[in-house]
């Protein structure tokens, strides 16, 4: 089981997308740092936005790429490659279409699902071995409708649903940054929409 030594959150950077469901990874990494008391930084090498904490008695790094979506890979493989930070000890979370707000899940692998933050991810990586938390903000509907959908913020409704998932998420941190996975997954997995 390997411990998480990086937590890469994606977004869009700047205030125009701040709010916007796209950015639920970002919503993820800012919650992680005010939990455990870390203070970003921008780190230009990685093009990011960086903080540090001990979750549990595990150093972590947190992470935020300042660049957009689509690009979010070569930050987050400079960070790794810099720290010898190995794919299996990163977790990367991003907004999922396919999840309803108020739902939020674990994945170890798999391919990008066209979510352009991990179609970038895995090639920069060199393998899709990584973590990843899926945090649900729902599916427009039609397919055409889906820019538009992750690029606008969240209704009152789904925006307490998705932080109410992040808080859950945030429940089994520890377990997952220690890759106590079977329990975390059986926790986050086991919840209705609004409890995870």
């Amino acid at each position: 089981m390997t411990a998480i030594q990086l937590i890469a959150g994606l977004g869009n950077p700047g205030s125009k997308y701040e709010q916007t469901r796209h950015n639920a990874g970002f919503w993820f990494v800012d919650a992680v740092a005010h939990r455990y008391g870390a203070g970003f930084r921008t780190e230009s090498r990685y093009k990011s936005e960086v903080a540090r904490c001990t979750i549990d008695g595990h150093d972590c790094r947190l992470q935020k790429p300042m660049d957009f979506m689509n690009c979010s890979g070569m930050p987050v493989a400079a960070l790794a490659d810099f720290y010898r930070i190995p794919r299996q000890a990163i977790l990367v979370v991003h907004d999922e279409l396919d999840l309803p707000p108020g739902t939020v899940r674990l994945k170890k692998g798999g391919g990008h699902g066209g979510h352009n933050g991990l179609r970038d991810l895995i090639p920069n990586l060199g393998g899709s071995e990584f973590l990843r938390l899926r945090i649900g903000i729902g599916h427009p509907g039609h397919r055409d409708d889906v820019t538009a959908h992750v690029l606008k913020p969240a209704s009152r409704e789904d925006r307490e649903a998705i932080d109410a998932a992040i808080d859950a998420a945030l429940q089994v941190l520890p377990d997952i940054v220690a890759g106590k996975l079977d329990g975390a997954m059986k926790a986050l997995h086991t919840a209705g929409p609004g409890q995870g």
